[in-house]
């Protein structure tokens, strides 16, 4: 997308930012506002299928729906999870388990960028995490 700042959304980030921006912290919501590209790992959309599946998560528009909406925002990228990442997500130095997490965290590890991240486990090993 050019040059320009880009970030990575979490996949709560991806969610508050899009679902209910007043739950953003204040340096986060700048992040999102300044970049010019925004990427999520495509299995963000797997953890909202799986909460929504659970009852965990209620969205305003079916899981399809939404999904078509990111694709035709400004400045959003959805990464597929490619070999790449998955051999990223394997060599982290870090004993944390969840595949999705970890998945997000390779994506902006190999981007090379900042990560959207409310969650203390993601911001306490991955040094450029904003929130």
């Amino acid at each position: 997308m050019g040059n320009g700042v880009r970030i990575v959304l979490d996949t709560a980030a991806l969610i508050y930012w899009t679902l209910d921006p007043l739950k953003l912290s204040a340096p986060a919501a700048d992040a999102i506002a300044k970049a010019t590209e925004i990427s999520i790992s495509a299995i963000s959309v797997w953890e909202i299928g799986l909460k929504t599946k659970q009852g965990k998560l209620e969205l305003p528009l079916s899981l399809y729906g939404y999904i078509d909406r990111l694709k035709r925002l400004e400045r959003m990228e959805i990464e597929d999870v490619t070999l790449e990442v998955w051999l990223e997500n394997l060599a982290l130095d870090w004993s944390h388990r969840d595949p999705a997490d970890r998945t997000i965290v390779a994506t902006a590890v190999l981007a090379g960028c900042p990560l959207i991240s409310s969650d203390h486990t993601i911001r306490s090993f991955y040094q450029q995490a904003i929130w």
